[in-house]
């Protein structure tokens, strides 16, 4: 796993700063004020900091960007870094100065001279998750980027507030090292040993065969995964931090490759369909996160991992599938399986543990990128205060989320003529039907929320939080809502 760089609060040393080497920043507030290590290091630099900050330069930039100086005068720093930073700052804009600084400091040491500011830990959430690095199937093997030492006036309150945090980046990049990961090394036992390994940290993991499914009635999940070689599991992994309340579930979709089966996609970009087991991804990652920092939970996540592929024993479309619900499915487009995946696994975390909610995350439609592109998750519920509650855990952590419509019109696009329903229900609100039929298997007393985040797993571009690729969407939010919602 890519292991998220280690950051160390110290008491500042203003007389160290003259030799720190590598790269040494420093945090000005917009009005230009120099706080006791900016004042040194003015000095050090023979009033060239002070220049800097009066300078059109930094009254251009905006809060939280960052402004180098090469080779500063009079240090051994290679070079100096100015984050443009109140002193009580939004999350947003400390994160954003900590993945501002990740930029631009290179991969040698680094120390940051933070002081009092404020919310120090979101700042070093920042620098840690925009310093994320896949780099497993690189021939180079050049070394990863150094640790950060921070400056702070009250080191070991900043220790503290930043463990939590600390559990966070590793979640996150767990998620986007399994999103990452290419499919021929992601297989479904593959990623059934990682999640096995959550074991560890107290995660209590159980992984079901498909004989086991068999037996359950998953069989649209089942059928999904007829043409691979890889055999389809469900991994339940239980966290058991809270009292005797009922858990939170979590429910994942993990298609760890998906060629659309029978109808199979077209060629153009199908190599991007490694990250069709994102929900699954952030499911795992949120679990992790969740027991690292010993959540005072309950919370269940639940994954179905199957592989679709073309072949002889593939299913087709025109079959109809019986669901471990009872109902029977009319597949019309085999690459509509991800809804496939979810229905019985869905109906299985209601039948085996009662949640008191339901939250389920898949790579789910294009259409959803059509309507919300890649700044948002859009966001389908049967129940407003879940979903407000979603909404505003979302909204804390940065993570765009918005809410779409369902009803009884939407619905009645599902209806077949030889079967209970059929898997897709046109061209016409491709994402809103999804969510109905996914629907379909959430009993009438379960709050539930589905999130698709099709356009928000992975993207082509850099973020402000990460490099182009797995994103990690979705873990801040989820861990967000078990703390606000589920901990006693």
């Amino acid at each position: 796993m890519t292991t998220p760089i280690t950051i160390d609060f110290t008491e500042t040393d203003l007389d160290a700063l003259k030799d720190a080497g590598g790269t040494l920043a420093v945090i000005v507030t917009p009005e230009g004020k120099l706080d006791p290590a900016a004042r040194r290091l003015n000095r050090l630099t023979k009033g060239t900091l002070a220049r800097l900050v009066e300078a059109d330069r930094f009254a251009k930039a905006k809060e939280g960007d960052a402004i180098t100086m090469a080779f500063p005068a009079g240090m051994a720093a290679d070079m100096l870094v100015v984050l443009k930073l109140s002193r009580r700052p939004s999350v947003e804009d400390a994160r954003k100065a900590g993945a501002s600084l990740a930029k631009v400091r290179g991969k040698g040491a680094l120390t940051l001279c933070a002081g009092s500011t404020n919310k120090i830990e979101e700042l070093a959430l920042g620098l840690s998750l925009r310093s994320y690095d896949f780099t497993d199937h690189k021939s180079d093997d050049s070394d990863p980027a150094e640790g950060a030492t921070v400056m702070v006036t009250k080191p070991d309150a900043a220790t503290d507030a930043w463990a939590d945090k600390a559990a966070l980046a590793d979640g996150v990049f767990f998620t986007r090292d399994l999103v990452n990961e290419p499919a021929n090394v992601l297989t479904t036992v593959e990623f059934a040993g990682r999640l096995k390994a959550l074991s560890g940290l107290g995660v209590e993991v159980t992984v079901l065969g498909e004989d086991e499914l068999e037996q359950l009635g998953m069989r649209a999940l089942l059928a999904v995964g007829h043409g691979s070689e890889s055999p389809s599991k469900v991994v339940v992994m239980e966290w058991k931090g809270g009292g005797d309340e009922a858990p939170l579930a979590l429910v994942g979709k993990g298609v760890v490759f998906d060629t659309g089966g029978i109808s199979l996609k077209p060629a153009g970009g199908m190599e991007d369909m490694t990250m069709d087991m994102g929900g699954a991804g952030v499911v795992a990652g949120a679990m992790r996160a969740i027991a690292q920092r010993k959540a005072k939970a309950n919370v269940v996540g639940l994954v179905g991992l199957v592989e679709n592929m073309p072949s002889g024993r593939a299913q087709r479309p025109g079959d109809v599938v019986k669901s471990m619900k009872g109902d029977t499915i009319e597949v019309i487009n085999t690459d509509a399986e991800g809804r496939l995946v979810l229905c019985d696994v869905m109906w299985y975390a209601q039948e085996k543990f009662a949640p008191a909610g339901m939250v389920d995350l898949a790579t789910l439609t294009g259409a959803m990128v059509i309507a919300l592109g890649h700044e948002n998750g859009g966001v389908f519920s049967n129940n407003d205060a879940f979903a407000n509650a979603f909404l505003k855990a979302a909204a804390a952590e940065g993570e765009g989320a918005w809410r779409l419509p369902m009803g009884q019109a939407y619905d009645d696009l599902l209806k077949s003529r030889i079967a209970d329903m059929k898997n897709v229900g046109g061209r016409a609100a491709g994402s809103i039907t999804a969510a109905q039929f996914l629907g379909r298997f959430v009993k009438e007393d379960t709050p539930w929320i589905h999130l698709d985040i099709a356009g928000v797993a992975s993207v082509k571009s850099d973020t402000m939080l990460a490099p182009k690729g797995a994103t990690g969407w979705g873990v801040l939010a989820l861990d967000r809502l078990v703390r606000d919602n589920y901990e006693g």
